[in-house]
């Protein structure tokens, strides 16, 4: 009968590593409990591996050489750890012995290679040892029995107990038995000292665990993936987990882990005690996921191959893992060796605006190398930038925008008596690129890809020269255009490695090394697979959305004729930041905070509100603490983030700052304070929607519109997952649920690529530029001889000459028709657009293109605004009459039904933008009353008004006005509005029993009422 018990799957993980004959037979009998050790395979792999140490030791130690050694092991194995001593040896009687010798980067040390295959790796079934610490029920101490130990030169660093479905046990059941019936103080596996990962097998899947802590041992899915989910792939005639035992486990495999991958993570965290603050300190073991080694070794097998020159996208959700990858990958990239033994590359640069990231590479990096000066920060100047570039400093972190300033950097350093020489002629660079965005398209990089092949791109230069065909350009103008263009194209010289978990159109083009599919990107780990993996939340699992139903009425006599466009957004504006709109939203916001997640999260869940605007975000803040101390509430405090100084035009001569605002809090303090316990809430305009990383934030309000990667990138801030962080929720004031999945879609399993651009449309769209004449041919160059000539170094003259060239079109310009000037601002957007974005990924060397694009980019400024160039603004035409905030749906966005729209370039010749047209106000207050689902009516309207004129009337109405403040006046009236709801029901049973049973908008129209009753009767407006 063929084997199906868990036996005949441990004997055919045995049978498939001894088969690569890098493995050996262990033999359970020869372990030794008390040491954790194989003690007949160290000292066999010592006195084998280093025969003149161990005969310098005999001579002194005699017949207790071995036992000694065995101390000495043991001792730093308890102070270094199994890791650190397999890494860098360990002391017995002042000699380094090494306990394992790993692949060397290159062949050029053949004894260093010869080393390497003395290691002695064992594969040993049923280990059994009795316990020290648990117990049977009768009171003994329990006896252990593990799978399968693998030991490399005698030290234990991987066990695995197998399970089999066919008996009725799967993986999750080895999960259990780690925590049940294994305990982490046995020296077996004790955390760090001895095995340093623990997997839990069946021949589905596969979990593991680098320390184990009973009930609370968290294991991690180490699975391929499968369908853009969890779980593996069947494979045909091979169970689904056999990549463990057949690649991960391989003797190669898991000695590069050991070497290149594992490492111990150290955070650590101030928090504060009734006796003061404190350092909290943690560690952690990281072994890789499976996605992760999978990326890195691919990226590294195809760099060895094919060397420089090549740019690979790597789009890994959030959740992956990502900045253990970098640190992977800038490692390995550092010091890899082609086929022939040379480098590939001579620095890798990585480029980064996280502050954290650079400390996470330095101290990773440097338990591999355990050696200073393999990293180095870029946080002075650039001209610590272009010192690194120059020694050849093998890892370098830097922001991007630090490149376009080198070259003055170096001057700056040669007038102070510094001589830097930064060749770059036959050196080669990696650039790591985290969070690849298509801002790091544009200028920027191209000035990094002119630094980093300055030599190669001058020597392209000298050659190409006399192919620039405009003989009215000088040879100095003439070779600064042909730098423009050859920066722009891939340099040879250069490798991009670009994470984002959210790549854009450009992105997937610019970055195009193809992957399994045939196509960017090189390598994947989708949302969905992360969400599945319970590596990240799903956001979208509790989602709800409120609509604003609103009456805007006409507070201006007649009917004035306003632009459509432009009174649209005004109005948009004028509602978003209405007092009544910020209290009601504010109202909820607080409410629900208090009942539904304070107490999430042990009492320390926090919420961030998303506003659309600085001016929004300081509104919202100042309702924020209004409210709560009008409530007395506590434990509710807020922060606010935003950029630069507001001036409130509701309030003149008033400016806020963030700062300011909160209490003298400086801007690089606020991320820790947030994750303390003093702040639950932080209101934000266009700050911490991207990058930040704050495990405890549970629930999000969203009061801005958002779309395609900022709505991913924004709703993810709530994806990171935290101890009792179960769910998350999402109140949604502005956006509909359908805009959310569309954004969400496309990256949440593969992200679908639309057509790419036809570069004959640049030449479509040069030859409409010129119908109008707002230009001509002779003006580009007269433009282009001193834009490039001088554009390092222009004077006064320069700047004074390429101003009358471009003024010359600006008067042409402003006498077309405005439908005639519309369409070609859009055709000149159009065009910088596309050039910007083939000029990466198609070899171009058209100087004419890059003199009509440097002009171009350059006129566009100077161009008058679209009408007269002033702001409309609505002033009293409007008032807000109604206002209901109502809930409209509430669950799930299922992101696995539907088909994911593709992404789109800039496919399309620019055309003329939407033309604003006068419409009667009234009209447009109809049709945005329509837009957003109103059924308010002009009975909704009499019904109250007639509430209102009761109220004035009414003489204890009068007199509460008349000795109250607003606020204590609208609790008051509180309490008499369902009598004056009734006095006026009959006639009128809907909007009555809507005010009566619509607790939302029952809440705004008493807001709306009780103002304008106090104020009427009071004869002035409140503040």
């Amino acid at each position: 009968m063929a084997g199906h018990t868990e036996t005949d799957f441990e004997r055919a993980i045995e049978y498939g590593l001894l088969q690569t004959k890098r493995y050996a037979k262990g033999d359970p009998k020869t372990y030794d409990a008390a040491l954790a050790l194989f003690p007949d395979e160290v000292i066999a792999f010592i006195r084998a591996s280093q025969p003149a140490r161990w005969d310098s030791l005999e001579a002194m130690l005699k017949d207790r050489t071995a036992a000694t050694v065995l101390d000495s092991l043991t001792k730093e194995l308890t102070s270094k750890g199994a890791l650190g001593v397999l890494r860098h040896g360990f002391k017995c009687y002042g000699k380094t012995l090494r306990l394992a010798y790993f692949q060397p980067n290159s062949g050029m040390n053949p004894e260093a290679a010869a080393r390497y295959t003395a290691n002695r790796l064992t594969i040993t079934r049923q280990v059994e040892f009795v316990s020290e610490v648990l117990k049977r029920p009768d009171g003994g101490k329990r006896k252990c029995i593990i799978d399968v130990v693998i030991a490399i030169n005698g030290l234990p660093v991987v066990t695995a107990e197998l399970k089999n479905p066919l008996t009725h046990q799967r993986a999750e059941d080895a999960c259990k038995q780690y925590m049940t019936d294994r305990d982490g103080r046995d020296l077996l596996f004790k955390f760090k000292e001895r095995a340093l990962v623990h997997f839990a097998v069946d021949p589905d899947e596969v979990w593991m665990a680098t320390e184990l802590k009973g009930s609370e041992t968290f294991f991690l899915p180490f699975n391929r993936g499968h369908n853009f989910g969890a779980g593996n792939p069947p494979v045909e005639g091979n169970w689904k987990t056999h990549y463990l035992w057949d690649e991960v486990l391989a003797a190669d495999s898991l000695l590069d882990i050991l070497q290149r991958f594992m490492h111990l993570e150290i955070t650590e965290r101030t928090v504060q005690t009734p006796s003061g603050s404190r350092v909290v300190r943690s560690e952690r073991m990281i072994f890789p996921r499976y996605h992760q080694i999978d990326a890195v070794r691919r990226l590294v097998s195809h760099t060895r191959r094919h060397g420089a020159g090549h740019n690979y996208l790597i789009q890994h959700s959030a959740g992956s893992g990502k900045s253990n990858s970098i640190a992977w990958l800038a490692h390995r990239l550092a010091s890899l060796h082609d086929a022939n033994d040379e480098k590939v590359f001579h620095s890798v640069v990585v480029i980064t605006d996280r502050r954290v990231l650079d400390q996470q590479l330095q101290n990773t990096i440097y338990q591999f190398e355990h050696k200073t000066g393999v990293v180095e920060k870029i946080d002075e100047n650039t001209q610590q930038l272009a010192r690194a570039l120059s020694n050849g400093t093998p890892v370098i972190i830097s922001t991007i925008q630090k490149f376009p300033f080198i070259s003055q950097a170096i001057k700056t350093m040669e007038g102070k008596g510094e001589t830097l020489a930064l060749e770059t002629r036959n050196r080669r660079f990696a650039v790591i690129v985290d969070e690849a965005h298509s801002s790091q398209s544009g200028e920027t990089v191209k000035a990094l890809k002119g630094i980093l092949n300055k030599d190669g791109i001058a020597d392209a230069i000298a050659s190409q020269i006399d192919e620039v065909e405009d003989d009215d350009l000088s040879d100095a103008a003439k070779a600064a255009i042909r730098q423009e263009v050859l920066q722009r194209a891939r340099q040879p010289n250069l490798s991009f490695f670009a994470f984002t978990a959210t790549p854009k159109f450009k992105t997937n083009a610019v970055f195009d090394e193809p992957g399994p599919s045939g196509a960017s990107p090189f390598h994947e780990y989708t949302m969905r697979q992360a969400i599945q993996e319970n590596f990240i939340l799903d956001v979208l699992e509790n989602y709800t959305t409120y609509k604003r139903f609103f009456g805007l009425v006409k507070q201006v006599e007649g009917d004035p004729n306003v632009p459509k466009k432009a009174a649209a957004k005004a109005l948009g504006q004028y509602l978003e930041l209405h007092p009544v709109n910020v209290g009601q939203i504010v109202r909820v916001i607080v409410e629900h905070f208090r009942l539904k997640v304070m107490h999430e999260l042990g009492g320390r869940a926090k919420a961030m509100v998303v506003t659309g605007s600085r001016l929004a975000a300081v509104k919202y803040k100042q309702a924020f603490d209004a409210y709560i101390r009008e409530r007395g509430y506590h434990g509710i405090r807020a922060l606010v983030a935003f950029s630069g100084t507001v001036e409130d035009p509701d309030a003149p001569g008033t400016s806020f700052t963030e700062v300011g605002m909160n209490d003298g809090l400086s801007e690089r303090e606020l991320p820790e304070r947030f994750g303390g316990d003093d702040y639950r809430v932080l209101i934000v305009a266009e700050k911490y929607q991207t990058g930040f990383d704050q495990p405890l934030l549970q629930t999000m309000y969203v009061v801005k519109k958002l779309a395609g990667v900022q709505a991913v990138q924004t709703l993810s801030r709530l994806n990171r997952t935290a101890p009792g962080k179960k769910k998350t929720f999402v109140l949604d004031f502005k956006n509909e649920e359908a805009d959310i999945f569309k954004a969400f879609k496309p990256y949440y399993e593969a992200t679908p690529v639309g057509e790419n651009a036809d570069p004959h449309k640049l030449n479509e769209l040069h030859n409409k530029l010129l119908q109008p004449a707002v230009f001509t041919p002779a003006d580009i160059t007269e433009f282009s001889e001193v834009w490039f000539k001088k554009r390092r170094e222009p004077t006064g003259q320069d700047h004074r000459i390429m101003n009358a060239v471009l003024d010359r079109s600006v008067e042409r310009f402003k006498n077309l028709d405005e439908p005639v000037q519309e369409e070609f601002r859009g055709q000149l957007t159009a065009f910088c657009n596309l050039y910007t974005f083939l000029s990466q990924i198609m070899p171009y060397f058209d100087d004419g293109l890059e003199q009509l694009y440097a002009f171009l980019r350059n006129l566009a400024p100077k161009l008058p605004r679209p009408g007269d160039g002033t702001k409309f603004t609505l002033d009293d035409d409007v008032a807000l009459k109604f206002f209901r905030l109502q809930q409209v749906s509430e669950g799930t966005i299922d992101l696995t039904d539907g088909e994911a729209d593709p992404l789109k370039g800039p496919t399309d010749v620019g055309t003329a933008r939407e033309k604003d047209i006068d419409v009667a106000l009234s009209t447009l207050v109809d049709t945005l009353n329509e837009k957003f689902g109103t059924d308010f009516t002009e009975a909704d309207q009499f019904f109250f008004d007639q509430v209102r004129a009761t109220a004035e009337n009414n003489e204890k109405v009068v007199e509460a006005a008349q000795a109250n403040n607003l606020s204590n006046f609208s609790a008051y009236f509180s309490r008499i509005l369902d009598d004056l709801f009734i006095q006026r029901m009959e006639g009128n049973d809907e909007i009555f029993n809507r005010v009566m049973s619509d607790k939302q908008f029952r809440t705004a129209a008493q807001d709306h009422l009780a103002r304008e009753v106090y104020e009427r009767i009071r004869g002035e407006e409140t503040e």
